[in-house]
């Protein structure tokens, strides 16, 4: 009777160790998580996720911060998670206690970063820099609070995009929208653009800009 009452109780503490974890989570996933970015696709993979999605844009010059960090020998990969951490900190500096998500995505071609395209000209161009070759995409993200970061990860996906001529790209290009173009930069990954690769390594979420499993686990163990 000892041992089974000691296996039970033993059981016991379990449960509650799991329903405790599990209570932290829901009350972290009712609890509003603020993004810190105009990105519908971020926005998207948050609520399908089950957050209560709020978003207050950080509107960082992403451009020159870039241009500052490469000159200072910045790689690809820290310039990412700067740039997820300047916007996360920034918003949660005016909001109390509340989580505040800042990410980034850059494309790394052999450690140069690839910036998204302000117009179709420069789309066509990156595709030709892209054309025949394996690329790195890298999505970093940044959980903030009171204007402090409390956790942040990075995850990179390589891609291997086919050797195409110049009409072919411009055919595939002339299928995108200008909102698809300019928000997945230059690709969409669940949509035309997986037929421009011929390999693809790495999470479709780090690729769509937002490594949310690995989110997920963090808030999940988060102390509230």
């Amino acid at each position: 009777i000892g041992l089974l009452l000691m296996l039970l109780g033993n059981l016991l503490k379990k449960l509650l160790h799991q329903l405790l974890k599990f209570m932290r989570y829901i009350k972290i996933m009712n609890n509003r998580i603020v993004l810190a970015s105009k990105s519908k696709v971020r926005k998207n993979i948050l609520e399908n996720n089950g957050f209560n999605c709020i978003v207050k844009p950080a509107n960082i010059d992403e451009e020159t911060v870039k241009e500052a960090l490469t000159k200072e020998g910045a790689t690809p990969l820290l310039i990412s998670k700067n740039l997820a951490e300047l916007k996360a900190n920034k918003i949660s500096k005016s909001l109390n206690s509340e989580i505040v998500i800042g990410a980034d995505s850059v494309i790394d071609l052999e450690g140069n970063i690839i910036s998204k395209p302000s117009n179709r000209n420069q789309a066509l161009k990156i595709l030709k820099k892209l054309n025949g070759k394996s690329h790195n995409l890298i999505s970093s993200v940044c959980l903030s609070r009171n204007g402090q970061m409390i956790w942040n990860y990075s995850d990179k996906a390589q891609l291997t995009m086919k050797e195409f001529n110049e009409n072919e790209l411009k055919l595939y290009l002339s299928q995108i929208t200008d909102t698809a173009l300019y928000a997945y930069n230059v690709y969409q990954i669940e949509g035309e653009g997986r037929t421009l690769f011929s390999n693809i390594e790495g999470d479709e979420d780090t690729i769509m800009g937002l490594p949310i499993k690995k989110i997920k686990e963090y808030l999940n163990n988060l102390k509230c």
